[in-house]
């Protein structure tokens, strides 16, 4: 009997996440000897315990197609971590239902680590409780922080759109300097990894010669050492630009920009290193200063979508598909650096058990040795991943994004309650 597959997004979105819905959806539909319907889960696993279907085929190939160019989660996303079988079995026995009442037998989960390790436990319900489901991790995080994969699809657009407003922001302060602006303070995401920090480094090259510092989780915060670099900078200069990760910390592991309170995941809720940096530059020396954060901008920019990102996001849905009706479980499609110059990859795959809570950080040698830059080993890796622009269509000025109907699905079984 043909199986049905249930798709779902999961954690924070990206501008791209939804390029890889459109591969998974119309790379199903060329398979209807294998998968019957392709069903959603609204707002992520949450519709799958709850019941919440979205009947993709209710949509046109128009408005299919159209998510390879519309940012955010079509279906919506959610921040949600299953426990493990022994300590909440009520959970998986509910999926289960679920999959039963409705002919599931593909999980395609769409997200980052905490995802992975979801679509890992899922992978296990065959082998656990006796019912067959085949789980694909497709990769998501703008992170940029699952391990062997290449990179992540997310990273390569939130890292053009950090380079660029870096560079852009930059211009802006240099004209400033001399009777106003002299430090710019952009913080951006990343909570152990700073490989969107990384990008802003990109900002600066032979024909931009752009002073920017830049503050990495992986490096431990000296505020001495970074005043003095900020310093040097703009006595060279005039001005400097310093970009900030928020996930920047003291030696003893307080994040500058932690607020004490904690996220649906139990990480710390992270918001305000800028603030706290550029108040610390204004105290130091006097200089006046602006700062931004850029948040949920850097990783809904679709209008400034890196190419190569959005054709990994597509091609990673398609492979996990792929995989997943000839057979394979419990894993996840990767990128496969070939070449970095020119940056050429390919599809491979990993095995979830390895990548499941595993994060990826900066290699050491991608940090220059002040810990305040990149090196041109990074600047080879990253340079690659923002290559080539994918605008969306534009209509009146403003870009064309597709909304869904979602038709909900029937249910069939009793309300289950989170």
């Amino acid at each position: 009997m043909v199986k049905n597959a249930f798709y779902a997004q999961s954690g924070g979105v990206t501008s791209v996440i939804n390029a890889s819905g459109c591969g998974v959806i119309e790379t199903a539909k060329q398979h209807p000897d294998k998968i019957g319907k392709v069903y959603a889960g609204r707002n992520g696993i949450i519709g799958a315990l709850t019941e919440d279907l979205i009947d993709v085929y209710q949509e046109s190939d128009e408005a299919i197609a159209g998510l390879r160019y519309t940012p955010s989660g079509a279906f919506g996303s959610c921040r949600f971590k299953l426990k493990s079988l022994e300590k909440n079995k009520r959970e998986y026995e509910r999926l289960i239902e679920v999959f039963k009442a409705h002919n599931i037998g593909y999980f395609f989960y769409n997200g980052g680590g905490d995802s992975a390790d979801t679509c890992y436990k899922v992978s296990q319900l065959s082998e656990a409780m006796g019912y067959p489901i085949q789980a694909i991790h497709v990769p998501k995080t703008v992170d940029n922080d699952l391990p062997i994969t290449d990179c992540c699809p997310g990273f390569g657009s939130v890292a053009k759109y950090i380079a660029v407003s870096t560079r852009e922001a930059s211009y802006d302060v240099r004209s400033m300097a001399l009777t106003s602006t002299k430090v710019f303070v952009l913080e951006v995401m990343g909570r152990h990894a700073g490989w969107i920090a990384a990008a802003g480094g990109l900002a600066a090259d032979e024909d931009n010669d752009i002073p920017v510092v830049i503050l990495f989780p992986e490096v431990e915060f000296n505020q001495e050492k970074f005043l003095a670099i900020v310093k040097a900078k703009v006595e060279q200069y005039g001005y400097c630009s310093v970009v900030v990760s928020e996930g920047c910390h003291y030696p003893d592991g307080r994040f500058l920009a932690e607020q004490g309170t904690k996220d649906a995941f139990g990480h710390a809720q992270l918001g305000g290193a800028a603030p706290v940096v550029a108040n610390m530059v204004k105290e130091a020396f006097g200089y006046k200063f602006h700062w931004a954060v850029a948040d949920y901008l850097q990783r809904a920019a679709r209008h400034l979508a890196s190419k190569t990102d959005v054709e990994q996001a597509y091609a990673l849905g398609k492979a996990a598909v792929e995989f997943a009706v000839e057979g394979h479980n419990s894993i996840m499609p990767t990128i496969v650096r070939k070449s970095s110059v020119p940056y050429v990859w390919e599809i491979g795959e990993a095995k979830l058990a390895d990548v499941a809570n595993v994060e990826k950080f900066m290699p050491k040698d991608f940090i220059t040795e002040d810990g305040f830059g990149i090196t041109q080993a990074c600047r080879d890796y990253l340079s690659g991943l923002i290559q080539g622009e994918d605008y969306p269509p534009y209509k009146n000025g403003m870009p064309a994004y597709v909304t869904l109907k979602n038709v909900a699905v029937d249910k069939k079984l009793e309300k289950f309650d989170l």
